[in-house]
């Protein structure tokens, strides 16, 4: 299923999901998930909007529950949608945090781990990462549309704009 077959005017999500990358001192706070969609990829800590939830409200829960820290001062950086080839519909609601509070510690869900910015391990981690999250880190709002097949990217668009623009 191309993109160019995905009508992204007139797409809607079957799951609402969030992604918040704790950023301080050049690092970022990413995390090895151990089970469910990416089970083994690196990424930001994020999951699941829960009913009534926004998505503020779900990035900073799924960082407590994965990784035991909560984000402080969380900014919307972008939106992400996917449309996987098995019919999974997710739009990610992507957040930075420029610090937590608490202690780290592994979960049943996750390792956490700073990671240098200047030494992200996309070859650790989906595909569409190297496309939007260095646009995210150079202080863009990042949309992007993308069709997957499992874990490889078939296509994909980004729109960036500054922040604030």
């Amino acid at each position: 299923m191309p993109s160019s077959a995905v009508d992204w005017s007139r797409w809607t999500p079957t799951v609402r999901a969030t992604l918040l990358f704790v950023w301080k001192h050049g690092e970022l706070l990413m995390i090895r998930k151990k089970r469910g969609l990416g089970a083994g990829k690196i990424n930001g800590p994020g999951g699941k909007l829960d009913p009534g939830e926004t998505a503020e409200q779900a990035a900073v829960r799924e960082v407590v529950e994965e990784i035991g820290v909560t984000p402080i001062a969380p900014v919307a950086r972008g939106r992400l949608r996917f449309q996987f080839v098995d019919g999974l519909r997710l739009q990610v609601h992507v957040f930075t945090a420029p610090d937590c509070s608490g202690t780290l510690r592994e979960t049943e869900e996750a390792v956490p781990m700073w990671v240098p910015v200047e030494a992200i391990p996309y070859n650790e981690m989906w595909a569409d990462d190297r496309v939007w999250l260095p646009r995210m880190l150079a202080g863009e709002w990042v949309e992007l549309c993308a069709v997957f097949d499992g874990d490889a990217m078939l296509e994909h668009t980004l729109t960036t704009r500054p922040i604030g623009g």
